[in-house]
């Protein structure tokens, strides 16, 4: 049993099934962002039984309980993150891909506050752009295309 894993869901006020700390563990491992369909994929052959519905419903009550991050940049893009923690996301808009960037300094709220009497108890920055694996591809296919 995956000790994080289980400390999470307990400390987040869920009992921890089976099905549960497969999913928890899975976030925890795989520090990529994963959607619903890349955790289902990493779990099942874990869990025979899973289904897409329950790793649904399961990441969304994880989100629900503060256990886990969903993370939706936009209407195409939605995943999980077991890192809690405030920090940036960025979305690379050519290859899709949703990573953390620690050095930035991300919103942090130690408790609720009220802003033009809106009650704020969550706070999430993303940047949008093309990452540096993308643009070193694109420099280089321009290079290939003079030559």
């Amino acid at each position: 049993m995956d000790i994080n894993a289980y400390n999470r869901l307990v400390d987040s006020g869920l009992r921890p099934s089976t099905q549960r700390l497969a999913i928890m563990s899975y976030l925890l491992g795989h520090r990529t962002h994963p959607t619903v369909e890349d955790v289902f994929q990493g779990v099942v052959t874990e869990v025979p039984t899973l289904s897409r519905t329950t790793v649904y419903n399961t990441l969304r009550l994880f989100s629900e309980h503060k256990a886990a991050q969903m993370i939706t940049i936009d209407d195409h893009h939605v995943c999980y993150d077991g890192d809690i923690h405030p920090h940036v996301h960025f979305l690379c808009r050519e290859c899709g891909r949703v990573f953390d960037l620690m050095d930035e300094k991300a919103p942090k709220l130690k408790r609720p506050v009220t802003r033009d009497g809106n009650l704020i108890d969550e706070a999430q920055l993303y940047y949008k752009g093309v990452c540096k694996e993308c643009l070193e591809k694109e420099k280089e296919n321009n290079k290939n295309k003079i030559a």
